[in-house]
């Protein structure tokens, strides 16, 4: 049985009528009701594009979770941007900001002048240039950040879902801050560079290793760090320019800068604070017993900086010259041991003056003497000494005397640094033909035993003051020595289980960490890293 409709012949117009309406409007009125969930849903980005709003840049979208949607303004005839951002924060495991972004992919660099144009705020609101690898709030990424209060950052994310790390630079108000930044991004290396009112860019002393797969993102950010408020930076003479894959492949010959810096061990909060930057070479830190400042090696003289920056000064050594990464203070802090020349005995000799500087009195008469640790009870110096195919350690009396030499295998052992109960000495040694790796004795050069056990090159350890933890620098496997500019990283030890973990990656090796670079409360370390700077790019 066939149903028939009543209307017979004007029931087919009036249905056919109906189906082209809605063939002609539903899908229309199907984007419109999208728009308006996906505007009305809150943790949707959605992205503002068009080249002529956004001058360089693609988009602009609110990452993380925001109370207040952020907004961008791009003044062609200024050549500004003026970005409005809220959010909790950029740091720890996720980031909440307004960011304008363009996509991008190799190396290359983001330059800009930044300056808030409201005075007050939050301490920490942030304006930063960033480099990221999604929009995703966990996403990794590095940026160089200026803080409302004036600290300049390079903030940094090496996994998805880790703890934002920082290389900071402090300054005492917003006014004393540089008014430009650049970063880099050259392979996995990002450097930070800053100007302060129109001179040169120059590095920062802030540099650091991330890994970004493919595309990523680059652009401008701001976070008010305060979820319940938004804040306003503005951005000009904004550059994004291409570079090449390395500096020594941009310069045949790249500018070499030492930075020295401490690292806090708080693996939520892993901050570094850089103390004193140049160009040129220094190395090996010592910390002063009261924790305030760092002693160190530049061109042959013994120097010392307060560790929250400032100006370096040369400690008295009267005639040494030469002084090497070799030097430390005495367990009471009243005694410095170097390592230098004199006029009357050429080659390294291990000397002992006054904490402050004055006279100098010889340790170990013989030559290529290097010092590495004082005993706990500042009686005994351990000392490393080379010969031809490889290295041994030794010990002396701080009055001098009898060398005695505490091991004699074939290869290298080198480093040594006694353990705060003065029981033990860890070193690192190549015996038996292997790879370098961490070792420790009785403190009379008995019981040798491995630490670590891994394809890495293993050098310089360093127990901690309170005894629970080692630092310890790692080349890849495939380098020998214990050369400069390298890739390395910083890595601990746990000495009550042995687990092992990074610390920090970075350019580096001798000169990183030769001597004791611990905080007398051990809750901070103090290293040099280097970096080799395209003069072009400065």
């Amino acid at each position: 049985m066939v149903a028939r409709c009543r209307l017979g012949s004007k029931c087919g117009d009036w249905l056919w009528r109906k189906f082209t309406f809605v063939k002609k409007w539903l899908p229309k009125l199907f984007l419109v009701c999208c728009s308006f969930v996906l505007c009305a849903h809150s943790n949707v980005l959605v992205a503002q594009s068009g080249h002529e709003s956004l001058g360089i840049f693609e988009g602009h979208s609110d990452v993380g979770a925001v109370l207040h949607p952020g907004s961008a303004a791009y003044d062609a005839a200024q050549r500004t941007y003026t970005i409005t951002g809220s959010g909790e924060n950029m740091w720890l495991a996720k980031d909440a900001f307004q960011f304008v972004w363009k996509k991008a992919s190799g190396d290359l660099s983001l330059a800009a002048d930044i300056r808030f144009p409201h005075p007050g705020g939050n301490p920490h609101r942030k304006a930063a240039l960033l480099i990221r690898q999604s929009l995703d709030a966990n996403a990794v990424y590095a940026d160089a950040a200026l803080h409302g209060v004036g600290l300049t950052a390079l903030q940094f994310r090496p996994e998805i879902d880790a703890a934002t790390a920082g290389v900071e630079l402090n300054f005492d108000k917003i006014t004393d801050a540089p008014t430009r930044l650049r970063i880099e991004k050259r392979g996995d290396h990002f450097t930070m560079f800053l100007s302060f009112h129109g001179e040169p860019l120059h590095p920062a002393g802030a540099t650091t290793r991330v890994h970004l797969d493919g595309p990523f993102y680059i652009g401008l950010g701001v976070c008010s760090h305060d979820k319940d408020v938004s804040e306003t930076a503005v951005f000009s003479n904004v550059v994004v320019e291409p570079l090449s894959s390395s500096p020594a492949e941009a310069s045949a010959k790249p500018d070499l800068y030492s930075t020295l810096q401490a690292i806090s061990l708080d693996p939520n909060a892993r901050r570094e604070v850089v103390a004193y930057t140049t160009q040129g070479h220094f190395e090996a830190p010592n910390w002063t017993r009261d924790g305030k400042s760092l002693i160190f090696d530049q061109g042959g003289r013994i120097m010392t900086v307060p560790v929250d920056g400032g100006t370096p000064q040369a400690i008295n050594i009267g005639v040494a010259t030469g002084c090497n990464g070799s030097h430390g203070l005495s367990p009471d802090g009243k005694w410095l041991a170097i390592s230098c020349n004199t006029p009357g005995a050429p080659g390294s000799r291990v000397y002992i003056l006054p904490s402050s500087g004055g006279e100098l009195r010889m340790v170990t008469q013989n030559p290529s003497s290097y010092f590495h640790s004082w005993s706990p009870d500042g009686k005994t110096i351990a000392f490393a000494r080379p010969h031809p195919g490889g290295g041994d350690i030794w010990s002396i009396s701080v009055d001098g005397g009898a060398e005695t030499r505490l091991t004699t295998s074939t290869g290298i052992s080198d480093d040594p640094d006694y353990s705060p109960d003065g029981q033990y000495i860890y070193f690192n040694s190549d015996r038996g033909g292997g790879s370098m790796q961490i070792w420790r004795m009785r403190a009379d050069g008995s019981q040798p035993e491995q630490i670590t056990f891994d394809e890495r090159n293993n050098w310089t350890p360093h127990v901690s003051p309170n005894g629970k933890w080692m630092v310890f620098l790692s080349y890849d496997k495939s380098v020998t020595g214990h050369p400069a500019n390298k890739d390395i990283s910083l890595r601990l030890i746990s000495l009550s289980d042995r687990k092992i973990t990074d610390l920090v990656n970075l350019l580096g090796g001798s000169g990183t960490i030769n001597v004791p670079s611990w905080a007398p409360d051990s809750q901070r370390l103090a290293y040099v890293s280097y970096e080799l700077v395209d003069a072009a790019a400065k």
